[in-house]
């Protein structure tokens, strides 16, 4: 922070506190030339104005607070770029991924510095790493029976997953279903678990790398409506069929079903990532799609993928 917004919201946060004391001194003097306890000549609805001074336990409790802020002031950061007599911080906010953050908690250790965030993520790791650890060691064919852990795993998801796939995992556009039992790269227990731990990165580049004109890329969509099973024009169809074995089946496969392998979806069973209709076929087909899952191992480690895993295959094997 600058020097100038450091003198800036010191000065403006001591003269709030300041104020405060000159005006309760204020209401506290009478000035006004009126006896104590007579009237001020006031009266509205039947009540009358008395010069009766502020009560002594508002007044106390009010320089209460004005000596609390100072000393808090004093003790946390709250003046710019003061760091208080403390050295508290709420968290190290200038790191830019984990590695820098690891790097930051073991200098702040050393330095003396109190970060509540670290305290608390210590905390939390001593008193629930022995329960991870115990899931961790427990094969996910067994995991997956044991409520309490899928409870845990559900907590886990709602905190780093939803965001993407919604807190009921069935996903959004561009952001798969989770509960389907559709899977791009396969959903038995150690795919899941790869796929958490390690990212995904699904790549379609624009026309499949295909030289196909805009009339090629209507009968292709026709095509593809055709093998999700809905209503379509068989000659368009046969002629995108045409197109599909120009080089798209080498993803998809010859009858569109997909590669889980590869990630490449399967054009057949009417399940779409980024929706079905024929008008975004034909824009997914000829600007592709691109999309990226990051790896958790590094943001959670693999004892709590290990638990997510098992809670993201209970979704579709009930």
């Amino acid at each position: 922070m600058s020097n100038f917004w450091t003198i800036w919201i010191s000065v403006l946060s001591l003269f709030v506190i300041f104020a405060c004391v000159v005006l309760l001194r204020f209401c506290n003097k009478n000035d006004t030339g009126i006896e104590e306890g007579a009237s001020m000549g006031h009266t509205f609805d039947g009540i009358e104005e008395l010069n009766n001074p502020l009560p002594k336990w508002w007044s106390y409790m009010f320089y209460i607070t004005i000596v609390f802020g100072l000393i808090y002031l004093a003790m946390y950061p709250g003046l710019g770029s003061y760091k208080g007599l403390f050295g508290w911080t709420s968290s190290n906010q200038s790191v830019r991924s984990m590695e820098e953050s690891k790097a930051a908690v073991i200098a702040a250790k050393e330095a003396g510095v109190l970060s509540q965030y670290d305290r608390e993520i210590e905390h939390a790791d001593a008193k629930y790493g022995p329960i991870f650890k115990a899931y961790a060691e427990t094969p996910l064919e067994e995991l997956v029976k044991n409520e309490k852990a899928l409870k845990v795993g559900g907590r886990l998801f709602l905190q780093n997953c939803a965001q993407c796939h919604g807190s009921d995992a069935r996903g959004s556009n561009g952001f798969p279903n989770l509960t389907d039992g559709d899977w791009l790269y396969g959903g038995d227990l150690a795919t899941i678990k790869t796929s958490i731990m390690n990212g995904r990165n699904g790549m379609m580049p624009p026309k499949g790398g295909l030289p196909i004109d805009d009339s090629e890329l209507d009968a292709l969509a026709e095509y593809l409506v055709k093998l999700s099973g809905r209503e379509h024009d068989e000659a368009k169809a046969t002629q995108g069929q045409g197109t599909f074995m120009k080089g798209c089946f080498a993803c998809h496969g010859m009858d569109g079903s997909g590669n889980k392998f590869m990630g490449a979806p399967n054009l057949a069973d009417n399940v779409y990532l980024y929706g079905g209709s024929k008008g975004i076929l034909m824009e997914s087909i000829k600007n592709g799609r691109a999309g990226v899952m990051p790896a958790w191992k590094t943001i959670l480690g693999e004892e709590k993928v290990h638990v997510i895993t098992a809670y993201v295959y209970s979704l579709s094997n009930k």
